[in-house]
């Protein structure tokens, strides 16, 4: 049998050796999902044996880590603006950069107003929208893996009532032709270059390629969402989207050639992280 604290030093060393910058809260959260025990027990009882199966479950995990996959994969779910998401292979981690364009639509006082989540993935921006701020929500998702997470976290986030799966292409006139008009649009859509995606970090090559390629210069789903589906935001409304490094010049360009007024916020890092109009 191996103590707690002799498998958690052995995963910290593990993790390390690879150059894991974060190896002590990694490994932290790979033993709790591998024995099921949460941080305090790690903590307070360190000498408490675990079973030979939690350990070889555990160095499966670390094998996976090291091998480049993301730790979010392996917790099988991650947390994003308090809340809980599954989260998986084929669908977008959900990342801090995101609360920004949640914030922003909060501060708009959703409440009581019909939202249309574009590319909703695991469904964080449209859920988190209708748990904190009361709006009704469509999100929209092409891809069945996706889709997939996104039915289970509006079951587990308990907003059934509030948040509708829509499966569907954002970019058929089929799929905008059937919508509603709406109070708010939202939509962190795939904004990654063809420069971006040779330059992949090894964890990120992980993710699913149609959630992070936007084109040669990143800004394709910008200048079809926006053409599409601005002439189906209320007069008055709202259309904010999330958007990469150095793109709020164009996409601020894309929002006022097809109506809208434009700004520009930014994230926690200084980082200009959204652009958002009114009709």
């Amino acid at each position: 049998m191996v103590t707690l604290s002799e498998l958690f030093r052995d995963t910290v060393s593990q993790l390390a050796e690879q150059g894991n910058d974060n190896a002590r809260f990694e490994a932290e959260q790979l033993v709790q999902k591998a024995t099921g025990y949460d941080r305090i027990k790690l903590l307070t009882q360190p000498m408490c044996e675990v079973t030979q199966e939690n350990a070889e479950a555990l160095r499966a995990m670390v094998e996976r880590r090291n091998s480049g996959e993301p730790l979010q994969y392996i917790l099988g779910e991650w947390e994003f603006y308090g809340l809980p998401f599954k989260v998986g292979d084929g669908v977008l981690i959900p990342r801090q950069d995101t609360e920004s364009l949640v914030e922003l639509v909060l501060r708009y006082e959703p409440k009581d107003k019909l939202c249309a989540d574009l590319c909703a993935g695991s469904g964080c921006i449209g859920i988190t929208l209708a748990k904190e701020g009361g709006c009704t929500v469509h999100s929209y998702e092409l891809s069945d893996k996706a889709f997939s997470y996104l039915t289970e976290n509006i079951a587990l986030d308990q907003v059934q009532d509030k948040v509708t799966a829509i499966k569907g292409d954002v970019l058929s006139e089929q799929t905008v032709e059937a919508a509603p008009m709406y109070d708010i649009i939202v939509s962190n859509p795939p904004y990654l270059t063809a420069k971006d995606m040779q330059e992949l970090e090894k964890e990120v090559m992980h993710e699913p390629e149609m959630a992070l390629f936007g084109g040669e210069d990143g800004l394709d789903f910008y200048r079809e969402i926006l053409a599409k589906w601005s002439k189906k935001l209320k007069q008055g409304g709202m259309f904010a989207v999330e958007i990469g490094m150095g793109q709020e010049e164009d996409v601020m360009r894309i929002f006022r050639e097809n109506g809208l007024t434009a700004e520009s916020i930014k994230d926690y890092c200084g980082i200009y992280r959204v652009v958002y109009g009114t009709k």
